[in-house]
C-alpha cells in the first residue's frame, strides 16, 4: 500500500463514511474549528444529509492506510464567468498526522478535480490566524481582488448560557 492515498469520497463506502466523520469531527476540536467536538445529533446525520446534498464533493486522505485528513467541498457557480466553481469548505488534516505533506495533497486533488470539471477557480475560507494559511498561499490562494471578507448570519437559534 501506499504512504499516502487521496481518494474521491464515495458516502456510500462504511470506510469513507466514518473516516469523514472522524476528520471532520477532529477538525471541529480543533482551535481553528469550533474548539469543540461534533454533536451526537450532528455526527448521527451528517453523512446522510452529505448523500442529499448533490453539490457536495469530498476528498479523503489515508496515510498508511489510516484516515489522515478530509476536504469537504462543495459545487457552486461563477456567474461573473458562466462556470462551476468548487469551494473548499473543511480543510482538514488531523493532529497526529500534520508535516506529512497531506494538506498540499488534499489541495492539488482538489484542483486537479476542478481542472477536470473546467471550472473557473477553486475558492476557500481562511481565519486570519489560521496557520494553514501558508499552505493556501503556496498553492496559489490570495486574498482575492477586491479583498473580500467571509460574512455570516445564523439562522437557528443560539442555546441561551447557563
Amino acid at each position: 500500500m501506499k504512504k499516502l492515498e487521496i481518494v474521491a469520497a464515495d458516502l456510500n463506502n462504511p470506510n469513507h463514511a466514518e473516516a469523514i466523520l472522524e476528520a471532520t469531527d477532529q477538525y471541529a476540536r480543533d482551535p481553528m474549528g469550533q474548539k469543540k467536538p461534533l454533536s451526537s445529533d450532528i455526527k448521527s446525520v451528517l453523512i446522510e444529509r452529505l448523500k442529499e446534498f448533490p453539490c457536495y464533493i469530498g476528498f479523503i486522505a489515508f496515510f498508511e492506510g489510516k484516515p489522515a485528513g478530509v476536504a469537504n467541498c462543495v459545487y457552486s457557480f461563477s456567474t461573473f464567468h458562466a462556470s462551476k466553481v468548487i469551494n473548499i469548505h473543511d480543510l482538514a488534516v488531523n493532529p497526529t498526522f500534520r508535516g506529512k505533506g497531506i494538506g498540499g495533497a488534499l489541495m492539488s486533488a482538489v484542483e486537479r478535480r476542478a481542472r477536470e470539471e473546467k471550472c473557473h477557480k477553486v475558492t476557500l475560507e481562511v481565519r486570519e490566524d489560521n496557520r494553514a494559511r501558508s499552505l493556501y498561499e503556496r498553492y496559489g490562494f490570495s486574498n482575492g481582488n477586491p479583498r473580500m471578507f467571509f460574512m455570516e448570519k445564523l439562522l437557528e437559534p443560539i442555546p441561551a448560557k447557563k
